[in-house]
């Protein structure tokens, strides 16, 4: 091993996710690569590198850095251009010439032990004072972390979420229990957490690495919208990753139902493994829903047969028998639950619903899982919509848990909820729901069933409908201005299994056949940048025009997708600065979407309204556009479109992707004035009906759908979809149907 002092002159590649860096280190007047893993060399910094010379094909000589140590610098000028190279986040080159003036050659005394002294210089407030001191903490207590971690497999972004999550006795608390890196990690599985635990002792038949087995494979199944597993298969997945027997799997299962760690059923016969949080959700949904369902309410005071007459009369339009059904039982039940495909009168039957109640002096709430669907429900009702979030008044716990104000002990005060876009309701936001309905409150639930499930576990909507025990309207007629769109026309043929209609003139829905995918994706970029825009001036190219397809890999999946688009709308540019995270380009100007539920991001209103210019909380697919980002502050600023300004500290990107293009899964409860859909064969559980449908009912104004024919019709013909396990409709109909129930 050779020993070699050097100035880091500049980087020339860095992944943050890895660690790898290839340098020019300056050493005694010559100029050389070094490459390696070393994740805290910056620019500016005096090193000192062990390691070796090897010869690349195509770079030549470069040294490869086995190891290396920061030389601190001992000249005012070496401080300075040290400081000033961004080591510490919040000092740049003014910071540091401040820095320097004030304190001299103490300075590097000052940051080790007396950091507070920055304050006393000018233009270092408590706030800038802040960032740079958990900049400087986090710097000292992450080095030991990623030396630790990264021999391990674990990335360099992991171990900073690993910091941030344990803070600095995180090695220790991995050692009493490695696997709670996969449960509380993002990104790190068993295999990392038990190759971890194999190297502190634990043997592999061990009853805390099965049961850690256990807990995982179930999160992950529910992570794709399930609520339980059945229990031969968390044994079949458990061995595969544990290499163990069945016998002692299964045994180790029973252990934790018996220790009330997890419960184990039988649904329809077969048994499965819950874990506690959704068991427990899927029970408070079922008792307040048979609750809600019991009680009698006393109807208005006028009939209400009446009073649709007089709404009809007033807005000069007929009801149809299933919309009269839908608001008449809205009177009459407890719980009533309208559904329908677009075109079908839902939003006219909520105008009514509400119009008969506020007549009779009677107090109505409005309510939709995301800031769109309640944003379009203020726009179709003329009545402030809140998201179930805000109407729950959701806030943060001292352990940055999301709570709700508004529950069991302070329920909503009304005497009506009408809650849409119901479908993407899952059962835990649901059972926070229905805490906070009191008794004598009805509950309307508004969605189309056709449309895809939640995100989130559970299969809430289809469940309560399938559960007969609700009362259920059906909306199947379209009606006149729905008939006069294709979009609407088609979707609903679609939901019938029928060829949509085809490039109608002046119509609003067309399909353009090609049968290369690499073809169809320049068809697109031609329609964004060229066709769509000429076709009506007043679409923007990015804010309007949303391109939605079935899956994430290949030539039309969103990751290549989102590539080319950025290439196209917004290319790197001397002045707009950028950021990698995982791969990804960030720029200033992109169109990006966050990922996950994040219910401690504090956001900022640019133009809000008094009651609402702040608050927490940014939900898996909202959209927005990156406004800046501050490589001094390490932060990136994004404009959401309900016009909340979140900041985005750099190791939280992995919540963000670019949003260009999107999968259809992620664009539920959205609308956008025009959608692009790519069709291809793949994947049989991607490519089916339920996913069309879904893309096309997102589109306002007009859908294009591109590709090949042959996979259009295989769409509509195909109805398999990945089985989603849930019990609700199962209690539902266990308690209904017993002897003392009725």
């Amino acid at each position: 091993m050779e020993v070699l002092n050097g100035f880091v002159e500049n980087i020339v590649f860095k992944s943050e996710d890895t660690g790898y860096v290839v340098c020019r280190i300056r050493s005694d007047k010559n100029l050389f690569s070094a490459v390696g893993t070393v994740p805290f060399i910056k620019e500016g910094q005096n090193v000192k590198l062990t390691g070796y010379w090897t010869v690349h094909k195509q770079f030549g000589n470069q040294f490869n850095i086995q190891d290396y140590e920061e030389l601190l610098p001992n000249s005012l000028d070496g401080i300075e251009k040290y400081l000033s190279a961004g080591v510490i986040h919040g000092i740049g080159p003014v910071t540091a010439k401040k820095i320097i003036e004030q304190f001299g050659e103490e300075t590097l005394d000052i940051l080790e032990n007396h950091i507070e002294r920055l304050m006393e210089i000018e233009g270092i407030g408590e706030k800038k004072f802040q960032i740079i001191y958990e900049s400087y903490i986090e710097q000292q207590g992450l080095k030991d972390i990623i030396l630790y971690f990264n021999k391990h497999g674990v990335t360099n972004n992991q171990c900073l979420k690993i910091y941030k999550k344990f803070g600095p006795n995180a090695k220790q608390i991995v050692s009493n229990n490695p696997y709670i890196l996969c449960e509380e990690i993002t990104g790190i599985g068993f295999k990392t957490a038990d190759r971890i635990a194999m190297s502190i002792g634990v043997e592999s038949n061990s009853e805390f690495r099965i049961q850690s087995a256990v807990k995982y494979i179930m999160n992950q199944f529910c992570s794709s919208g399930n609520t339980f597993m059945i229990k031969d298969n968390i044994i079949e997945e458990c061995e595969k990753i544990l290499l163990i027997s069945k016998e002692l799997i299964e045994k180790n299962i029973y252990d934790m139902a018996a220790q009330q760690k997890i419960i184990i059923e039988k649904i329809d016969e077969v048994e499965v493994g819950f874990l506690l949080q959704y068991y427990y959700c899927e029970l408070g949904v079922t008792s307040k829903i048979i609750t809600l369902g019991l009680q009698d309410i006393p109807t208005i005071n006028s009939e209400v047969d009446f009073e649709v007459d007089v709404f009809e009369k007033e807005h000069k339009i007929e009801f149809a028998p299933s919309q009269r059904e839908a608001i008449i039982g809205a009177f009459n039940n407890g719980i009533e639950i309208i559904t329908g495909g677009p075109g079908t009168g839902k939003t006219t039957i909520i105008r009514a619903i509400i119009h008969i109640y506020e007549n009779n002096g009677m107090k109505v709430i409005l309510g939709a899982p995301t800031g769109r669907a309640a944003k379009r429900m203020t726009e179709s009702t003329g009545r402030e919509a809140k998201t179930i979030h805000r109407l729950l008044e959701m806030g943060i716990s001292d352990d940055d848990e999301s709570v709700f104000e508004k529950g069991e002990a302070s329920p909503l005060d009304c005497d009506v909820i009408i809650i849409d876009e119901a479908s993407m309701i899952d059962i835990m936001l649901m059972q926070n729901l229905l805490k906070a309905i009191k008794l004598g409150t009805r509950l309307i639930i508004v969605g189309d069933v056709d449309q895809l499930p939640s995100v989130g576990p559970g299969n809430v909507l289809k469940d309560l409908i399938e559960s007969e025990y609700i009362k259920v309207v059906r909306l199947k007629e379209i009606f006149r201005q729905g008939k006069e769109s294709l979009i609407v026309v088609n979707a609903h043929r679609i939901n019938e299994g029928e060829m949509p209609l085809l490039n109608q003139k002046d119509k609003d829905f067309f399909f353009i056949n090609e049968n290369d995918q690499d073809k169809i994706l320049n068809t697109i970029i031609d329609l964004m940048n060229r066709r769509l825009p000429k076709f009506n001036g007043s679409w923007d190219k990015l804010k309007d025009i949303q391109v939605l397809t079935p899956m994430r890999k290949g030539t039309l999946g969103v990751n290549n997708l989102n590539i080319r688009l950025q290439e196209v709308f917004n290319p790197p540019e001397k002045d707009k600065k950028e950021r990698t995270s995982r791969d990804v380009v960030f720029r200033e100007g992109d169109k990006v979407m966050q990922t996950k539920n994040n219910y401690s991001l504090k956001w900022i209103r640019v133009n809000g309204v008094v009651d609402d210019n702040e608050g927490v909380g940014v939900f898996n697919g909202d959209l927005g556009f990156i406004e800046s980002i501050d490589e001094e502050s390490k932060v990136l600023t994004i404009i959401f479109e309900d016009e909340r300004k979140v900041i985005y500290d750099f190791n939280t990107l992995d919540e963000l992707e670019l949003a260009y293009a999107t999968t259809i899964h992620k664009s539920q409860g959205s609308e956008f004035k025009v959608v692009i859909i790519p069709v291809f064969m793949g994947s049989p559980f991607l490519m089916n009906r339920n996913l069309l449908y879904t893309g096309i009912t997102r589109a306002k104004q007009l859908v294009v759908v591109v590709g090949f024919q042959k996979a259009l019709m295989y769409m509509i013909n195909n109805t398999n979809s990945i089985e989603r396990y849930s019990a609700l409709k199962h209690r539902i109909k266990d308690i209904i149907t017993k002897d003392e129930f009725k």
